[in-house]
């Protein structure tokens, strides 16, 4: 690989940002005006692991392997969402070949996903403790291991509560934003990669054209702006990219419910409710937002998967090996089948039919245990008048040291206004690729390309 020279960098990674947002944004519209931005043409789906892969790659999910925010491991028979290890990410990945070039250029991974082992000289992602009395610490994972202990002795404890969930909000992202300057300050990488998600809660919450969302727009425009101010001082140059829009919404499409009326999908009857049994189901989907994989166990039942599926209402097309060929998503983690929503709708992961027989993970905040996306996360169970005083009878179990179950949500899964996941349907709509300086100036950007426009700027 040739020598990088060194022209230092940071890249932002705004998420949610949009061309009709971005007039909230002053510091982001200033920097644009500075230099240039273009919408980008992302990548299907547009959920969050998948759209970083693509900036980290420059491949299609068919290559780098992240087909979804999580999917079914076939040699497991078992679902995962929000794995971190770096090495599910395939292909020739961006850090990497940093590392290797001559001289090496340091880079700095500050809440990008997959950073787990990724190589960075400096790394920092959320990573939460649990204890074997069953508790869910905050807490999160760096390398060199001593930056987690310096950056909660200057900041506190990362607020890991505060980055998903009903209480989600600008503190999670003010914290990143703390941590990256001290990184900035102290390692001085020549590639700072920073992640900042406030826009994604209430984008999702109340929808895109809230009257609440100029304010949070503002919120974290705020926070970029301390790290534009950095990066100014410093003479560094800025990228800012955003992985998806999010488009207004209207309930959910309880896909496996579905599958289950048909006989397709199994359960397994416990004292704590039923557990989807992934492997004994015939079919069966992994909802994520706007797209499902539907993994069909036998060839013989596909097409009347796909005629179920397609008769569905709210959704809008199921993609069969042609369809997932023409959309890039042709790798083996894929569903024999892709349901595609109607844009004003979404997939949740709900698959028992009554209730009462939920699992006892249902009414809880548990990204890893759900087989799929939980859009009532983000939300306190509504018309609960004692839901406060139940939650502080459960944080005071905690505290003391015995078990506990912070039954916080509802079971509703049409609580959220806002979803993504879906190609944009304009460039209002589309994520955004900014810049600092004109130096590859463009109308509009592939996000496949990104990877590459980022090389070509560190070595100038």
């Amino acid at each position: 690989m040739r020598a990088m020279a060194k022209q230092k960098l940071l890249v932002l990674d705004v998420v949610g940002l949009t061309r009709d947002l971005l007039p909230h944004a002053p510091c982001l519209s200033a920097l644009a005006k500075e230099g240039w931005g273009a919408p980008m043409d992302g990548v299907l789906p547009g959920v969050t692991c998948t759209a970083q892969a693509t900036l980290l790659t420059g491949a299609l999910p068919r290559d780098h392997g992240i087909v979804a925010n999580g999917w079914y491991f076939r040699d497991l028979a078992e679902v995962w969402l929000w794995r971190q290890s770096n090495h599910l990410l395939q292909g020739k990945k961006l850090l990497a070949e940093l590392a290797e070039a001559t001289p090496p250029v340091t880079t700095a991974n500050l809440f990008w996903w997959f950073n787990l082992h990724s190589g960075a000289t400096v790394a920092l992602t959320p990573k939460p403790l649990y204890p074997a009395d069953g508790r869910k610490i905050p807490d999160c994972q760096s390398d060199p291991p001593q930056l987690r202990d310096e950056l909660t002795a200057e900041l506190g404890t990362f607020p890991l509560f505060q980055f998903w969930g009903p209480t989600a909000s600008i503190a999670s992202t003010r914290w990143i934003a703390d941590a990256s300057l001290c990184v900035l300050a102290r390692h001085d990488p020549d590639l700072a990669l920073v992640y900042l998600p406030h826009l994604d809660y209430d984008l999702q919450r109340y929808g895109p054209d809230d009257p609440r969302l100029p304010a949070q727009v503002a919120a974290v425009d705020a926070e970029a702006g301390k790290l534009l101010d950095a990066a100014r001082a410093s003479g560094r140059s800025v990228v800012v990219v955003s992985e998806y829009g999010i488009s207004r919404t209207r309930g959910a499409v309880t896909i496996n419910r579905t599958l289950r009326e048909g006989g397709f999908l199994s359960v397994r009857d416990t004292p704590f409710g039923e557990l989807l049994d992934p492997g004994g189901s015939r079919a069966f989907a992994v909802a994520d937002h706007q797209i499902a994989h539907v993994y069909v166990r036998r060839p013989q039942d596909l097409a009347a998967v796909q005629a179920l599926l397609e008769r569905t209402e709210g959704i809008e097309r199921v993609l069969d090996e042609a369809g997932k060929r023409a959309a890039g998503l042709d790798h083996p983690r894929s569903g024999e089948l892709v349901a595609l929503s109607a844009r004003d709708r979404y997939f949740a992961y709900h698959y028992w039919l009554d209730d009462a027989r939920a699992p006892d993970f249902a009414p809880t905040v548990d990204i890893h245990r759900k087989p799929g996306y939980d859009p009532s996360e983000l939300f306190f169970a509504p018309g609960d008048a004692l839901l406060k005083l139940k939650l502080a009878a459960t944080l005071l179990r905690k505290k003391l040291g015995f078990r506990y179950l912070m039954k916080a949500i509802s079971l509703d899964p049409g609580l959220a206004k806002g979803s993504h996941g879906l190609l944009p349907a304009g460039d209002g709509d589309a994520p955004l690729f900014l810049a600092s300086d004109r130096f590859d100036a463009a109308d509009r950007v592939a996000m496949t390309s990104v990877k590459g426009r980022l090389m070509a700027r560190l070595s100038r």
